[in-house]
């Protein structure tokens, strides 16, 4: 499968690293837990939509987009690394954010990513709840594309097939660095949320006959709609890479029992999942996707789900920065 076919903007620091979490290991007392630092990709803090971005950012450089717009919720991951992809290849960067949680705390508001969506000189407007972003961006793209601008149009979360070819490359990626250790992963997890990550790896790992089970662990939206979204993006992932029906419904399994409050309201597991990985490991999570997936990971280790002598490789998809806009229940 030759990804090279497809237009690419190289940015992201890859591959990330692979590392054995011993003390968090020793403290879990069961399985053997990895972590693949996509934390780690490089840009403004790095992030697990950089990967998408090599791709997504090819292909509006390709169309001649002069600017592109996105969305997301008040502290989007996303959004950030969008707009410093667009910085650092002088394209002008649209952000609609939607406000999610209806938090009035003014560091969850104004600083964290938000902070960084202004300081990468992308400009930004704000929606209400509930607002239809899709329509809303086709809205501004209107606007920009009547006073002659040339507008790329990226989805929430980078989640397309376009973006998810990011992932299905880490899935090729993290597959050589078990076979180079000669180590053998029993499961790999993650956080799943717009659903282009956890689609990409598994295209990925199923193109490649990696054998090795994925599980999602999700933010938002309840299990049944969830793997139903991932599983049409990775059918339509693995379309654009020209092997349509290589994945299967039963390939695609999320556990979104840790979304707690709701997405972007981190549960007490959450928090003690953040807390944990950052004080046996040094690693910072952030409490809206990296965390809800770490408390999954841990109860799985707890209750024994995961068991003893099995390795576990938890993905980690960045989002430190957001911890600042959540002072309020981390300090």
């Amino acid at each position: 499968m030759l990804l090279s076919r497809f237009p690419r903007i190289f940015l992201a620091h890859l591959p990330t690293p692979l590392e054995r979490l011993d003390r968090l290991s020793a403290l879990l007392g069961g399985p053997d837990i990895w972590i693949k630092r996509d934390d780690c990709t490089g840009l403004s803090t790095g992030g697990n939509k950089t990967r998408k971005l090599e791709f997504l950012m090819a292909e509006a450089q390709d169309a001649a987009a002069d600017l592109v717009i996105t969305q997301g919720a008040t502290q989007s991951n996303h959004a950030r690394q969008t707009a410093a992809f667009a910085a650092r290849i002088g394209m002008d960067c649209h952000i609609l954010l939607e406000d999610r949680t209806g938090s009035n705390n003014a560091n969850y508001n104004a600083n964290g990513n938000v902070l960084l969506d202004r300081l990468h000189g992308a400009s930004v407007e704000k929606h209400p709840g509930g607002t239809d972003m899709a329509a809303a961006m086709e809205s501004a793209a209107e606007a920009f594309r009547a006073k002659g601008r040339k507008v790329y149009i990226i989805p929430g979360g980078g989640s397309n097939p376009t973006g998810a070819l990011g992932y299905v490359n880490c899935a090729f990626e993290l597959v050589g660095q078990l076979n180079d250790r000669a180590l053998v992963a029993d499961h790999i997890v993650t956080a799943t949320g717009s659903a282009g990550t956890q689609a990409g790896l598994i295209t990925g790992l199923k193109a490649i006959h990696a054998g090795i089970p994925l599980l999602g662990f999700g933010v938002r939206a309840p299990k049944d709609r969830q793997e139903a979204s991932v599983f049409a993006l990775a059918c339509g992932t693995a379309e654009k890479l020209g092997c349509p029906g290589m994945v299967d419904r039963h390939d695609v399994v999320a556990d979104c029992a840790y979304v707690g409050g709701g997405y972007g309201i981190p549960s007490e597991a959450t928090l003690e999942a953040v807390r944990l990985f950052a004080r046996t490991e040094g690693i910072l999570l952030d409490p809206v996707y990296s965390g809800k997936a770490a408390a999954g990971l841990i109860d799985y280790c707890r209750t024994g789900r995961f068991r003893a002598g099995e390795r576990i490789v938890f993905l980690h998809t960045g989002g430190s920065a957001a911890l600042f806009g959540y002072d309020s229940v981390l300090g």
